[in-house]
């Protein structure tokens, strides 16, 4: 489904936009193709420019509470300076290479929740319109992928996931929001803590992995939330023994409960220097809730074996049924409540704009 809107600003007679982005999902750090239809309207017009604009829906903590809203997180010209004549029919092909930080909106096929759309602003005889909006699937890259099966693998559930407006401590993160993938925690850990928190930060040589543990708090102490921090590299993603590894992320995290778990409410940073299987003396520094974690250091964690992935994966955890989210039903009403969910988030969005000017 495709949002197609006269351009408000010139009225009626006015030329149309209409985006259509090139199928299938597009991954961290790829490219972004499609082409913007324009139909010249009842005389004829300069299109100063094209713009096509990336916006989130995000959710941000203040003082009164938690608020959503819609950020632009990038934008790209993709043409304009030409003269669009009464009726005429006009394309304009483009292919963008999105941000690696941008967030996830799916796994195997299933949709996170997460609400990501592609604004197009027309700029037509001194006035600008943002005039066709279009849903934006992101798949995670093969690493980030291979995390989230290792998780599934070893019995962590799909819970929610959401963007947050914020900056996570000591990492490289450039985006002014982070995705948070929410995991119920197996059995062997239920009793340690309520539940996980994956946040990716991507790079073009590196992928950042922020675990966060909520953990609970025993009958004399308050439960408080532990970050900790690895890198993993893109390249030789399939040569890793995803399930050991991340298995050693999980226990490193959930043991360090026993050291830092007497400290009352505050979140904190593993940064671990390891050696070639990932396993090293961990040191932590404190910081507050503000920008969830504190600054440290990574390092980069690799395995040596190959792993033979067996039982269902976090794909399974997702379609069996994730919180809050219609997903393990037919593709096509998946696909059709997201795309009226963006539309109906960003236009809403578009028409408080409108109120303040």
């Amino acid at each position: 489904m495709v949002f197609k809107r006269l351009l408000g600003t010139l009225g009626v007679g006015g030329p149309t936009v209409d985006t259509a982005l090139d199928p299938g999902a597009v991954l961290p750090g790829g490219a972004l193709s499609g082409q913007v239809h324009l139909k010249g309207g009842d005389s004829d017009f300069t299109i100063e420019h094209i713009t096509l604009e990336l916006v989130a829906r995000i959710e941000a903590e203040h003082d009164d509470g938690e608020s959503e809203g819609a950020v632009v997180f990038e934008r790209f010209s993709v043409g304009g300076n030409f003269r669009l004549a009464t009726g005429e029919l006009h394309s304009v092909p483009f292919s963008v290479m999105v941000p690696w930080e941008t967030p996830i909106t799916e796994l195997y096929g299933q949709g996170l929740g997460i609400v990501l759309g592609v604004r197009t602003e027309l700029a037509v005889a001194g006035a600008k319109d943002k005039g066709d909006l279009d849903p934006l699937a992101m798949r995670p890259l093969p690493a980030q992928e291979a995390i989230l099966e290792a998780l599934g693998q070893l019995g962590f559930g799909f819970k929610s996931a959401d963007l947050e407006y914020g900056h996570i401590g000591g990492t490289g993160q450039q985006l002014p929001f982070y995705q948070e993938i929410e995991l119920t925690p197996p059995p062997q850990y239920a009793h340690q803590i309520n539940e996980v928190e994956v946040t990716f930060l991507a790079g073009p040589g590196e992928l950042e992995v922020v675990l966060e543990a909520d953990k609970r708090g025993g009958f004399f102490s308050e439960g408080h939330d532990a970050l900790t921090r690895f890198t993993v590299s893109h390249h030789g993603v399939e040569q890793v023994n995803w399930n050991a590894e991340v298995d050693s992320w999980i226990r490193q995290m959930v043991e360090h409960r026993a050291s830092y778990g007497g400290h009352g409410p505050h979140g904190h940073v593993d940064s671990h220097h390891g050696g070639h299987h990932g396993h090293g003396a961990p040191y932590a520094s404190y910081g507050g809730h503000t920008h969830k974690g504190g600054p440290g250091h990574g390092d980069h964690h690799h395995g040596d074996s190959h792993g033979h992935r067996s039982g269902p994966g976090m794909g399974t955890a997702i379609a069996a049924g994730a919180a809050g989210l219609a997903v393990g039903v037919v593709g096509g009403m998946v696909a059709a409540e997201v795309v009226d969910e963006v539309g109906d988030f960003f236009e809403g969005d578009e028409e408080e704009e409108g109120e303040e000017d």
